[in-house]
């Protein structure tokens, strides 16, 4: 007699739902510490790499 269910680890999801979900949480952390990375800069350092501190927030969320 053979068995057809099939089972999936805990936590595992259809589709690559979890996949999707743990890529967009890993880009959400990566924005998240590249701002705050950028607000810590003077605007001397800001102003060397191209940026006002007003433009960090879109350039960030270019990095999608």
């Amino acid at each position: 007699m053979s068995d057809t269910t099939t089972t999936r680890p805990l936590g595992a999801l259809p589709g690559g739902f979890s996949l999707r979900l743990f890529d967009s949480l890993m880009a959400w952390n990566n924005r998240r510490v590249t701002r705050n990375e950028l607000y810590r800069l003077t605007d001397r350092e800001l102003e060397d790499i191209g940026l006002s501190r007003g433009e960090i927030d879109t350039a960030v969320e270019r990095l999608r």
